[in-house]
């Protein structure tokens, strides 16, 4: 079905549909084997243990190698689009790109680097592919609404500024809670210490990977009016 899909409208909607898959799969194994609670645990608790940890880093680290693919090409399709309609500079384009790889460099370092393993590396790749990921999908909101009308409807711009919004709500007190926990553990259970500020930081964190999710989906419309060509030149000698 992916494949059959105009232009190249497959590549985001592969991305989402391997992204989600990742997070539920990797819940669902650690949950049933009795790893992690099933209420609102930690995106990052259920990759931590095997058999969970090996499906969550090989899934996420091809989940960080798509959401690149998409980002480069979503670069591609905006410098293409500023060629006749000059909305918005190369380099603001340049940039957005480069905080996109920056973030999925931090999902790829999530994956690698286990929570209890190494939990500096691992909180400090969350926060990178937190943060650029919040950064990137307000950047491409707002090049959006520069894109209009003749590129981007305006419904679908202010559903991409809403996911954009949602997610820096969510992300400002993912951070502030998860600093207040005093402890590295992955087994938690309603009433002990720090529970609370680990329960509110948790939804938040899955507000933001599921804002991710979404805003992704609302490229899949932009891509199947672009397609890629190679070109191949052959000189005689």
């Amino acid at each position: 079905m992916l494949c059959c899909m105009p232009g190249v409208a497959f590549v985001p909607a592969l991305l989402v549909s391997w992204s989600s898959a990742a997070f539920i799969i990797s819940y669902a194994i650690a949950v049933l084997a009795g790893h992690v609670e099933p209420l609102v645990p930690y995106i990052s608790d259920t990759g931590t243990k095997p058999p969970e940890s090996g499906v969550f880093g090989f899934m996420i680290n091809i989940s960080a190698l798509l959401a690149a693919i998409t980002m480069y090409i979503r670069y591609l399709l905006i410098e293409k689009q500023n060629e006749s309609s000059h909305f918005v500079r190369s380099s603001c384009n340049m940039f957005t790109l480069c905080m996109g790889l920056m973030g999925c460099t931090g999902m790829s370092i999530v994956a690698t680097f286990q929570e209890l393993a190494v939990p500096s590396v691992h909180d400090m790749g969350a926060l990178v592919a937190f943060g650029s990921g919040v950064v990137y999908i307000t950047l491409q909101s707002t090049i959006s609404y520069k894109s209009c009308p003749r590129w981007n409807t305006y419904s679908v711009c202010h559903i991409r500024m809403a996911i954009s919004v949602i997610s820096w709500i969510a992300f400002i007190p993912m951070i502030v809670f998860a600093s207040k926990i005093s402890m590295t553990k992955i087994d938690w259970t309603p009433g002990e210490k720090d529970y609370t500020y680990h329960f509110m930081s948790a939804i938040c964190e899955w507000t933001v990977a599921f804002g991710f999710i979404f805003f992704f989906l609302t490229f899949i419309r932009d891509f199947q009016r672009f397609s890629l060509r190679i070109s191949t030149e052959i000189h005689e000698d």
